[in-house]
C-alpha cells in the first residue's frame, strides 16, 4: 500500500498561492489543478502499464475516467546552444573532468522547490559529513516575489573546497547527469529528474519538498529503486547524519546495492525508444478516435451512419 505519511500528506493538500510567481486571482495551483482534471474527459499520465499498472487503474477508478500512459517521456538530445562556450559551464565541466568516476554525487531541487533555511543547514552540514564530492544547483529564492533567501552555513563552502561545487545560477542539469563521474543525484523525486537519473543509471536519493513529490518517492520506495532520507513522521524534519548516511548507503555500502542496481535494470523500461513511441501512438489513436466534431465525438458519428 503506497500511502503517504502526515508530512507528505500536508504537502498535498497546503498547496500555495503559485509555486513560482505571482497569481493575481489568488487561486492556488492545488485548486486549479483538480479543476482542470474534473473538467477533462481523458488523462493522458507520465508513466506506463510495464511500471505501475495497478496505479493507472487507481487512478481511472478515483476520477471515473480513462488514464492514459504516455510512457515515461525520457530526453532524446540536448539542445544546448552555445553551453559549451558559457564560461560557468566550461569551468564546471572541467572540475568535473578531474573526479574519479561514478563517485560524486549531484544535488538539486527542482525549479519549484526551496528547502527552509533550517533544511538548507541539515543538507549542507550532511553532504560535509558524508565526505563524497558534489556539485550543488542550489535554488536560493523561488521566484521573483520571494524575499527569503537561504544561505549556506558559514564556513561551508572553504570547508568542502575541491571536493564540492556550488553554483546557484541556472545550470544544464542533463549534462550533469551525464557526466561519467556522477554516481548518485540527491533529489526531490520530480519525475522529470527522476527519469533522467535513471536514463543515466545513477542511483537515487530522496528528499521530497511539496506537491507529489512524496507519492512519487514512495513509489520508487516500493520497487527498491531510491532510498528516501528518513524524516520524523510528523513534521518532516531530518538530520545532517541521516543525509550522510543515505548518501553512504547509496553510493557506497553494499546494502545499498540492491538500489544501484535496480536503476540500471529499470533503464530499459524507461528509455527504450520502440516502447516509448507506442505509447505515444496509444494517445494519439485514442484522441483521433474520439476527437469531437461539432459537439460530437467520430463514434458518435459513425454510429449515427450505420
Amino acid at each position: 500500500m503506497v500511502a503517504p505519511k502526515r508530512y507528505k500528506s500536508e504537502m498535498l493538500s497546503s498547496s500555495p498561492v503559485t509555486l513560482v510567481t505571482g497569481d493575481e486571482d489568488n487561486i492556488s495551483d492545488l485548486y486549479r489543478f483538480g479543476a482542470t482534471i474534473e473538467g477533462c474527459d481523458v488523462l493522458a499520465v507520465r508513466s506506463c502499464e510495464d511500471f505501475e499498472p495497478e496505479w493507472l487503474k487507481v487512478v481511472e477508478e478515483i476520477h471515473g475516467k480513462p488514464a492514459i500512459p504516455v510512457g515515461q517521456l525520457p530526453t532524446t538530445a540536448w539542445d544546448g546552444g552555445n553551453d559549451d562556450k558559457n564560461d560557468a559551464w566550461r569551468g564546471m565541466k572541467d572540475w568535473l573532468d578531474k573526479q574519479v568516476k561514478g563517485s560524486l554525487v549531484y544535488v538539486a531541487f527542482g525549479s519549484e522547490a526551496k528547502p527552509s533555511q533550517a533544511e538548507l543547514t541539515e543538507i549542507a552540514l550532511g553532504l560535509e559529513l558524508s565526505g563524497l564530492p558534489f556539485l550543488w544547483v542550489l535554488r536560493r529564492q523561488r521566484g521573483s516575489a520571494d524575499t527569503e533567501l537561504v544561505d549556506l552555513p558559514e564556513g561551508f563552502e572553504e570547508r568542502t573546497k575541491g571536493r564540492g561545487w556550488v553554483c546557484t545560477s541556472w545550470a544544464p542539469q542533463l549534462k550533469i547527469v551525464s557526466h561519467d563521474s556522477v554516481g548518485g543525484f540527491l533529489t526531490h523525486s520530480g519525475w522529470s529528474s527522476v527519469v533522467e537519473a535513471i536514463q543515466f543509471e545513477r542511483a537515487l536519493v530522496l528528499l521530497t519538498f511539496l506537491a507529489d513529490q512524496g507519492l512519487n518517492a514512495r513509489v520508487l520506495e516500493e520497487k527498491k529503486m531510491a532510498y528516501t532520507i528518513p524524516r520524523n513522521e510528523t513534521d518532516g524534519s531530518f538530520t545532517r547524519n541521516s543525509v550522510a548516511e543515505s548518501l553512504s548507503l547509496v553510493m557506497i555500502k553494499e546494502e545499498g546495492k540492491i538500489y544501484r542496481e535496480n536503476v540500471k535494470e529499470m533503464r530499459d523500461l524507461f528509455v527504450n525508444k520502440d516502447r516509448q513511441d507506442r505509447y505515444v501512438d496509444n494517445l494519439l489513436d485514442y484522441l483521433q478516435s474520439h476527437r469531437r466534431l461539432k459537439g460530437k465525438t467520430k463514434q458518435m458519428e459513425e454510429r449515427e451512419n450505420n
